[in-house]
């Protein structure tokens, strides 16, 4: 996998469109005057996790002896999963959270930016090409910036796509994400029959 596709990869796994609603909900209580100092300072919080897991989760593999193949193969299904949350979203989201005074770590920078999909794909990365870790950096950090700049300006994006722009782009980023979840959910099962004895 190229830098460019796992950079388009993980934005759309960290899915900052969807996103907006939640992160304005849960500033609402913020002083305005603060509230881009908040953003900002929590996606640095959730860049600083996801380098972390980035590189700690590969030993994390050896510990519980997942081979390649079964990582391939489970990562197009929780993709799939997501994919399908976005074309298909239930009511009430179950991420969103509810808090009380200014948000810190939870739930803007975890789980909304740095959430369970995004660190299971990094896992995913990191685990078929260790030797490329830099460019799976490079493709974290153009994905993170990426994320950043939508969700300081979500006020004016929300305002600029309204309702139903939003809705239909996160749909067109659910279905590129279906595809490639079933491309990794095919490679998977490739790489696992082509160990088979006698292959």
């Amino acid at each position: 996998m190229s830098i460019e596709s796992a950079a388009l990869l993980l934005f759309l796994v960290m899915d900052p469109l969807g996103n907006i609603p939640f992160f304005l909900a849960s500033l609402r209580t913020v002083d305005p005057a603060r509230e881009t100092r908040v953003i900002v300072r929590e996606l640095l919080i959730a860049y600083i996790v996801m380098i972390v897991f980035l590189f700690a989760g590969q030993p994390l593999l050896g510990v519980f002896g997942i081979s390649e193949p079964a990582l391939t193969i489970a990562g197009g299904v929780i993709l799939f999963l997501i994919a399908l949350r976005m074309v298909f979203p239930p009511p009430g989201r179950s991420l969103h959270e509810e808090i009380e005074g200014e948000p810190f770590i939870v739930p803007l920078a975890i789980p909304y930016v740095a959430g369970p999909s995004v660190l299971a794909t990094e896992l995913l990365l990191m685990s078929r090409q260790p030797e490329h870790w830099r460019n799976w950096l490079i493709a974290l950090t153009v994905a993170w910036a990426a994320t950043a700049v939508i969700l300081i300006l979500a006020s004016k994006v929300r305002a600029y796509l309204g309702q139903r722009g939003m809705i239909a782009v996160e749909r067109l980023m659910g279905m590129l994400l279906v595809a490639v979840a079933i491309q990794m959910f095919l490679s998977g099962i490739e790489k696992y029959v082509g160990q088979l004895p006698g292959r």
